[in-house]
């Protein structure tokens, strides 16, 4: 039997190379992914924060997992019953705010939103100001990301 060991060389090249073009395909298919629903994600917090300042149930809710919690500052936790009813409160007035520093980290099913927030407004007719840092957990059930935690941390003044 004859060996052609050029032949063995050239067959293993053309593996290697088929097989890394395979990985850089998927790379960017899950690099195109992730953007696409990081870019997602975005899109639903930030309408979720805008339906708290209007005080829109509806859509609070609908973004909302069923068992969602959320740790507050002073420690506090509240659920999604809870939470819902402190935004819903006639003595409660959120003006409009913007997110700083926002990023998403997905793992499958699961992406971590986080950024920076400084809120103004009134209770029971007294204005307020809050600078905080928070992380949101969403996870996909079902095709559709919920949240299900909110964690908030206070910065100072």
């Amino acid at each position: 039997m004859r060996h052609y060991p050029h032949l063995t060389i050239s067959a293993t090249a053309l593996l290697v190379f088929w097989l890394a073009g395979c990985a850089s395909t998927d790379n960017a298919a899950d690099a195109s992914r992730f953007a696409n629903t990081t870019q997602q994600l975005k899109r639903q917090a930030d309408a979720w924060d805008q339906a708290i300042v209007r005080k829109d149930l509806a859509a609070i809710e609908s973004n909302m997992a069923d068992d969602f919690r959320q740790i507050a500052g002073n420690g506090g936790i509240q659920t999604r019953a809870s939470f819902v009813a402190g935004l819903m409160s006639p003595k409660l007035t959120i003006h409009p705010y913007m997110v700083e520093d926002f990023e998403v980290r997905q793992y499958g099913d699961v992406a971590l939103l986080s950024g920076k927030t400084r809120m103004t407004g009134t209770y029971d007719g007294q204005a307020f100001a809050s600078h905080y840092r928070y992380i949101d957990v969403y996870v996909r059930t079902q095709g559709a990301w919920k949240i299900t935690s909110v964690q908030i941390t206070n910065l100072p003044k």
